[in-house]
């Protein structure tokens, strides 16, 4: 029998413990008959202000990730998304590619993440030019572009907030982020691209579309699409950028 409210799907979605915006960026998405299953990958609100820093993050958030992953399993969902980039951008395509699989056999459903669902996404407009906006350290932002590079696109601008701590990111205000958007946009850019799951982007960055006249692409609300494609869910969803109104 069907699930009562997800009778359509049910999605987990694994995120940092110190993640305060995917579970309600994905909540103002979900179509009906769609129900969000969360579970957190225990980390603490530790500094990330080095590069050093970051990577005893990225230890934590590997020790950990599994277990999150089982625990939202039990509620049986149809597709897990890993709500935080950077996990599956890190040693570039081929090595994600690898990681996103082994987590398929494990939880046994299909699994997506930002930097997946924004290489589709990309490739959907037919941009290769691109801003990009992280609230990372160097080294990870590194790894993004990287990434990126590998999937055929140029970041041709870059602006990297350094956040000091995973909750500082949550902190970063719509005023701050509309002031990168507009520094980081130009005449050779074709598409903004907002990496770090934790940024609350998702309403501004359709906003933007209006005033900067391209695709502006926020990493919460491109993984979800992704998602409900992948489940075979159509829904256009209106007022959260061009790419769920109309893709």
């Amino acid at each position: 029998m069907p699930d009562a409210l997800g009778w359509r799907a049910k999605i987990g979605v694994v995120v940092p413990s110190t993640n305060t915006i995917v579970q309600p960026d994905l909540e103002c998405l979900r179509p009906e008959g769609v129900t969000n299953h969360v579970a957190r990958i225990m980390v603490p609100n530790m500094p990330i202000a080095s590069d050093e820093d970051f990577i005893a993050l990225m230890a934590r958030v590997d020790e950990a990730l599994y277990d999150a992953v089982d625990r939202v399993m039990t509620a049986k969902p149809d597709l897990i998304i890993v709500g935080m980039s950077s996990v599956l951008v890190w040693d570039g395509y081929n090595v994600s590619e690898a990681r996103r699989q082994e987590l398929e056999r494990h939880a046994g459903v299909p699994v997506t993440g930002g930097s997946f669902a924004l290489d589709a996404a990309l490739r959907l407009f037919g941009v290769r030019r691109l801003a990009l906006l992280s609230p990372y350290q160097p080294i990870a932002d590194q790894q993004v572009t990287r990434f990126l590079g590998e999937r055929g696109f140029e970041v041709v601008r870059f602006k990297g907030l350094k956040c000091a701590t995973p909750l500082a990111i949550a902190e970063v205000s719509e005023d701050e982020l509309r002031r990168h958007f507009l520094e980081i946009d130009g005449d050779e850019v074709e598409a903004i691209v907002q990496f770090g799951t934790n940024l609350s982007a998702m309403r501004l960055a359709a906003e933007a579309e209006r005033w900067l006249g391209k695709p502006v692409l926020a990493i919460n609300p491109v993984s979800y699409w992704h998602a409900l494609r992948q489940l075979g869910i159509n829904e256009r969803i209106s007022g959260r950028g061009a790419l769920l109104a109309s893709h």
